[in-house]
């Protein structure tokens, strides 16, 4: 029996509860996924991680629930989800231990793949650690096998994070998911970061036998709804296990929203000949499209950048074929329109639009349109600025008597006309409006610019909003300044929140430790974890960056990164790339005239892991 022929889809305890696993919170889960409709929309796995053992095999070699956080036993723990008409998942390693240290199943995968089938497992998570350098596809076919002896059909997720490249080699030993990666983490620079190592991976996957780029974080607090929809809309794009990661007792309406939005996942589950493929990538914007079965070509365009992008693309790059009309469906808002050829979307700090688009339209819809709002992202107190609207036409019919009207944000007002007007905007244009706010004096410490469209097409009247936000920031004070001690605009971290003056920490901002580079403590700085970017405003006000940079001793002699400085866009200085136990090295840069600087940490090239960066006495001279 083939298991997976489409990607699995279901709940793994790990990103929210790691260890805290219980027979209660199992039981509970699966209530839940009946009663929040996850199960209606085709979640079906309910999956237990790491930690549900006791610490010791019985007498006859078999792993043993722990009997005070499942007293029932796992076989009724099956019948339970069973009859909610779920299906349950466990965890083991292909190793001596698991990965918090509980017995796992090297050398005993027919004791324990029995064990599983016994209980009424239907999905196993089969997990590297301790593995003991043994060759990969040894230790993964051996569980296969002893799975498919069993006679239970029983999906495999080899879990062994790309390390051996197991796309390659994972149907071939009986897998029917392979991770392509080390863990996600709940941050939008993790998510990018598993993105990136997909690209050349969709030649891989297909029914049955599937891609996975990790367990979905939606829900989880780390990021923001704008993120979760982004990391939502490509892992469907990417044919990905959707296994959510959140507490599904509690969820808020945002993430019910975005984890059963009937329409992306038809994405996921829909099988049109190639899993999504990154088409092409422009500065911070890219652009993802993925064939469907019935024709149609569904397209992500992402914004990775830390301000507000346009991002375009046309029909035939992402493989449609030529005709004269295209229905467009936007799959986050279900609203529908038309297009000639173009697709482009405004889109918000690491913000997704994601189309469906058919060829020929079948019927008569208003144009593609897309407003633009331009704003730059940081505003300097007490002074006036330029805000830009821009509505393009996309369609075949013109746009009749449009206006753009700009809604000031407190603590700003309009020098003239708040609206604007003109004729019309015929297809395939633009049209621009532009303002100059100045402050009142009443301003907070940030800003949000709303621009609102009004036309009319066919249907009658269109009407649709965008707004952009912006920091409100003073420059550095004059001097030498340590750049910890200033606001940051933004950041983005591999693992955790970036901290001031510590070391990266694991969860919440302070828990790190003193920074210490090859035995030498530091007082001052920024901890990062790879891949990171710190952005922080200078205002053309300063005239030099420095400091000491290289991988924290925490990491005990592990992980390897490389350093950038970049301002206003543009490379200033780069180290060499560090490695633990390493003595740190210098790293400066000339800052004059540059008005955003961004400290950014790259991975060394050999993925993430342990890669734990200090930027050390981070010091900027300011005038």
């Amino acid at each position: 029996m083939t298991t997976a022929k489409t990607p699995p889809m279901g709940w793994n305890s790990w990103n929210k509860f790691g260890c805290n696993v219980s027979e209660t919170l199992i039981k509970a889960t699966a209530d839940a996924m009946v009663s929040s409709g996850m199960r209606a929309a085709g979640y079906q796995y309910v999956n237990i991680d790491d930690c549900w053992m006791s610490h010791d095999r019985n007498a006859a070699g078999q792993l043993v629930p722990d009997p005070v956080k499942f007293p029932d036993g796992m076989k009724a723990l099956a019948d339970y989800v069973h009859g909610k008409k779920l299906k349950l998942g466990i965890y083991s390693s292909a190793g001596t231990q698991t990965c918090a240290g509980y017995p796992a199943s090297l050398d005993h995968e027919t004791t324990d793949a029995q064990s599983f089938a016994d209980w009424g497992i239907d999905y196993l998570k089969y997990d590297n650690c301790n593995n003991e350098n043994r060759p990969a596809i040894e230790r993964y076919t051996a569980m296969a096998n002893a799975l498919k002896a069993t006679g239970r059909p029983i999906v495999l997720s080899i879990c062994e994070w790309g390390q051996n490249k197991p796309w390659e080699w994972g149907a071939s030993v009986g897998g029917q998911l392979w991770r392509t990666t080390g863990d996600i983490t709940d941050s939008f620079s993790s998510v990018l970061g598993i993105l990136d190592q997909q690209v050349g991976l969709e030649k891989f996957s297909g029914p049955g036998a599937w891609n996975d780029p990790d367990m979905l974080e939606v829900g989880n607090g780390g990021m923001t709804d704008a993120e979760y929809r982004a990391h939502f809309s490509l892992w469907a794009l990417l044919n990905a296990p959707l296994l959510s990661g959140n507490d599904l007792r509690t969820m808020s309406d945002a993430t019910k929203k975005i984890l059963m939005n009937k329409d992306v996942v038809a994405v996921d589950q829909d099988w049109g000949g190639q899993q999504g493929a990154l088409v092409s990538g422009n500065g911070t914007t890219q652009v993802w499209a993925k064939p469907m079965s019935d024709g149609s070509v569904t397209v992500a365009l992402l914004n990775r950048g830390p301000v507000s992008a346009m991002a375009a693309t046309t029909t035939a790059a992402i493989g449609l074929p030529d005709t004269d009309s295209y229905r467009v469906k936007d799959l986050w808002t279900g609203k529908e329109s038309q297009t000639d050829a173009m697709i482009r979307a405004e889109l918000g700090v690491h913000g997704v639009s994601l189309l469906r688009i058919w060829p020929k339209s079948g019927r008569t819809l208003a144009p593609l349109t897309t407003l633009s709002v331009g704003v730059d992202e940081v505003v300097e107190k007490d002074q006036p600025f330029t805000t830009l609207g821009t509505v393009y036409n996309d369609g075949s019919t013109p746009l009749i008597r449009p206006s753009l009207t700009l809604v000031a944000p407190a603590g700003w007002k309009v020098q003239g006309s708040a609206t604007v007007r003109t004729d019309v905007v015929q297809p395939h244009r633009g049209w621009t409006a532009t303002w100059k706010l100045v402050p009142d004096g009443t301003g907070g410490a940030s800003l949000d610019v709303r621009v609102d469209s009004r036309y009319f097409t066919i249907g009658g009247g269109q009407q649709s909003s965008e707004h952009v936000t912006a920091l409100v920031a003073v420059p550095p004070p004059a001097g030498s300044v340590q750049a910890s001690s200033l606001p940051f605009i933004s950041t983005g971290n591999g693992w955790g929140p970036v901290e001031r003056n510590t070391s990266n920490g694991e969860n919440q901002p302070g828990d790190g430790l003193p920074m210490s580079i090859a035995g030498v403590k530091y007082a001052t700085g920024i901890g990062a974890h790879a891949p990171s970017t710190v952005r922080i405003y200078l205002g053309g006000k300063c005239t030099s960056f420095s400091a000491m940079v290289g991988v924290d001793d925490e990491t005990h002699g592990n992980g390897s990164v490389a350093f950038t400085v970049v301002g206003d866009n543009k490379s200033l200085a780069q180290s060499p790339v560090q490695r633990g136990n390493q003595a740190a090295v210098s790293l400066t840069a000339n800052v004059t005239g540059v008005h955003i600087i961004d400290l950014q940490v790259s991975d060394g090239g050999d993925g993430n892991t342990w890669d734990h960066a200090d930027w050390a006495v981070a010091t900027l001279t300011c005038s």
